[in-house]
């Protein structure tokens, strides 16, 4: 007989049943908004808005996507770490292919990924959900962030902690900083 072996960390058990329920949900909302749709203004209108809407999700995430790739090269190109930059080239890809598909539920979620005065709002939500699990796994992002950011050098000296000789004195007591606040701590090559 084997003991039972403890649940891995990281598995969410419920995860795979809601990711269903929403598999399951997003079409039946799709389709009950076609026919609702259909049923007020009519077959052809409701094929027509789908189309445009089609077309409209495509030629925004052609112009979009195209803005968002410029700003994340010259970023880059700059030196300059990219922030939302990175995220803007998802989000529109992600609402580009939401939009071309048929249904009004996900046109609307798609478009809410494409306009540039709603992506920030998507944006900051997706930032949420990353940060909170990069705490979850124990990642400091702070830290993270003052390792890559421009600008976070602490200008100062070292100062031995025991006495120490120089060149042929005899030993001298410890030099007190030129400042004084003292940060203790590694220096990274």
């Amino acid at each position: 007989m084997t003991a039972p072996q403890p649940p891995v960390r990281g598995r969410r058990p419920w995860l795979a049943p809601l990711l269903l329920l929403f598999f399951l949900t997003v079409p039946i909302v799709e389709v009950w908004l076609l026919v609702a749709v259909g049923t007020r203004i009519g077959v052809l209108p409701t094929i027509g808005i789908l189309i445009v809407s089609a077309l409209l999700g495509t030629w925004l995430m052609r112009r979009e996507g195209a803005k968002a790739w410029r700003a994340l090269n010259e970023a880059v190109s700059s030196g300059r770490l990219p922030g939302g930059e990175v995220l803007d080239p998802v989000l529109i890809m992600i609402g580009g292919v939401l939009v071309m598909l048929p249904g009004f539920f996900t046109d609307i979620i798609g478009l809410i990924f494409l306009l540039p005065f709603t992506r920030p709002l998507a944006r900051g939500l997706l930032a949420l959900f990353i940060a909170r699990r990069a705490a979850r796994s124990g990642i400091d992002l702070d830290v993270m962030r003052a390792k890559v950011q421009p600008n976070t050098v602490i200008r100062g000296e070292t100062v031995p902690d025991g006495p120490t000789a120089q060149a042929g004195e005899p030993t001298a007591e410890p030099r007190k900083p030129s400042d004084p606040t003292v940060i203790k701590g590694e220096i990274e090559p």
